[in-house]
């Protein structure tokens, strides 16, 4: 951590980006791919200095690297260190084409190209159901139209993975008497698009809580043309692909959030054994003891179930964790 620290301390007093330098280094130690989970993008990777072989890697390993960055790195840099690969990437992982995955995965890994996954907008935060931005079908590629908000790395990003609505039509053949015709009906549903910064993208700023550093970003989709084959997933069963893009996500936040805990724990009980009040540390009166106490009781509460969550992790594949860990990876982050 002697590369992300000073890095950290750097990017949250002057509001910057990350530098190359320090993607390189991250991308040469193989964080930014383990940071993505076990797979097979790992194979043939030296993960950990070489103490752990990619068959063996799994979501305890990467939650100790997404815990050890919290330890030295704000939130807003935590964010900034390619958060939107560790969110944007999986769904290309999982549910596109291999050609698609061929263009994207090595130079994102590589940090020579930075992913943003792009699905809030300024009216569908955590009811994605209520997404407005359109793809419309045009031959071999679709017609984007449509506005995200609160994007991560979106300032910089070179690919967004995006949560459309689109309209998928059906046709029927009906034989009538003698006369076979066709009837036609639409029913809209949702597409994720895997949209390059090009024509018709553009990106801004937004001001937030937290240091500018984690490039967050008004992103607005002006008829932009999308290939047909960065389609992710099947089309009108986008909600699939979010939904089950989130698990991952949340998890990696919950790892983040329980080590800065564990960090403000410890500064706690410093300060408690070294502050002098009345002639006594402040450890030593009785309701310092048990606001410390309260505090260490819920972390540990929160890093119990945070384990027992990786475990069953560990042990189902992607379409199981899916199905069965939504609710108590969503309860477990609140």
């Amino acid at each position: 951590m002697e590369v992300i620290q000073p890095e950290s301390v750097r990017c949250e007093e002057n509001g910057q980006r990350i530098s190359q330098e320090v993607v390189d280094k991250m991308s040469k130690a193989n964080i930014i791919a383990m940071r993505l989970g076990p797979g097979k993008h790992l194979k043939g990777r030296t993960l950990l200095g070489g103490v752990i072989k990619p068959e063996e890697f799994d979501y305890f390993h990467e939650g100790i690297i997404h815990a050890e960055l919290a330890r030295v790195s704000s939130r807003a840099v935590v964010d900034g260190l390619l958060a939107g690969v560790v969110i944007g990437v999986p769904p290309i992982l999982n549910y596109g084409s291999q050609e698609l995955r061929t263009k994207v995965i090595s130079d994102a890994l590589s940090g020579k190209k930075y992913v943003a996954l792009a699905i809030s907008e300024a009216f569908a935060g955590s009811d994605v159901s209520g997404l407005q931005t359109t793809a419309v079908r045009d031959g071999d590629y679709w017609i984007v139209t449509g506005t995200k908000k609160w994007i991560t790395n979106g300032t910089f990003a070179d690919y967004f993975t995006t949560g459309c609505r689109t309209e998928v039509r059906y046709h029927t053949w009906l034989a009538a008497t003698a006369l076979d015709y066709e009837t036609s009906t639409s029913q809209t549903g949702f597409t994720v698009l895997l949209i390059e910064r090009g024509p018709g993208v553009t990106t801004k700023q937004i001001k937030t809580s937290y240091s500018s550093v984690a490039g967050t970003a008004y992103v607005t989709f002006d008829k932009v043309r999308v290939p047909v084959y960065h389609t992710l997933g099947q089309v009108g069963k986008g909600m699939q692909v979010i939904l089950s893009n989130f698990n991952h996500e949340r998890w990696m936040v919950i790892a983040c959030s329980i080590s800065a805990q564990r960090l403000i724990v410890e500064e706690c009980l410093k300060w408690a054994t070294q502050r002098m009040v009345f002639g006594k540390p402040l450890a030593s009166q009785a309701v310092i003891r048990a606001k410390l106490a309260a505090m260490i009781s819920r972390v540990e509460a929160c890093q119990n179930w945070y384990e027992s969550v990786t475990h069953q992790m560990n042990k189902m594949n992607y379409n199981e964790m899916s199905n069965r860990l939504a609710g108590p990876i969503g309860l477990l982050k609140q």
